[in-house]
């Protein structure tokens, strides 16, 4: 997808610059190499986790307890 952009901005750059695009593209393999890039899909596993304050509180006040415990 951008593969001819970046040739070709690569060839627009001095010597020097080129080692360093280079050094940077060989850091991001190895930092995100075998990890997935996409954002992960938020999961719903927490569900029902506050069940039993259910009838102690109200939605709007879970959220200024919350904003408490932080």
């Amino acid at each position: 997808m951008y593969e001819k952009e970046i040739e070709l901005k690569a060839q627009e750059l001095p010597e020097n610059l080129k080692r360093e695009v280079l050094d940077y593209m060989e850091f991001l393999l190895k930092k995100y190499k075998g990890k997935e890039t996409k954002a992960k899909e938020f999961k719903f596993d927490w569900e029902g986790g506050l069940l039993e304050l259910r009838d102690k509180f109200t939605s709007v006040e879970l959220q200024h307890r919350v904003l408490e415990w932080r």
